[in-house]
């Protein structure tokens, strides 16, 4: 992660809707934000996590602890 980047609490949000295969159109109907915002978040995302792609998101994402993987019974 880029030095001095904080990750927004919305961020995470959005980082574990992409995580979950969700479209831009559905994060955001889903958070109740337009799709612009949407992207400004995701482009954020990329820029903190110094990443170039969701899957890179999506990876930085569970290294670092922000999202976590579904635990199985």
């Amino acid at each position: 992660m880029k030095q001095q980047a904080t990750i927004t609490n919305r961020e995470i949000q959005v980082l574990r809707l992409v995580a979950y295969e969700h479209t831009t159109n559905e994060i955001a109907e889903q958070l109740f934000l337009s799709t612009h915002t949407i992207d400004s978040h995701k482009k954020n995302l990329k820029m903190k996590l110094d990443v170039r792609n969701s899957a890179g998101m999506v990876r930085k994402g569970y290294e670092l602890g922000l999202l976590m993987l579904p635990s199985v019974a």
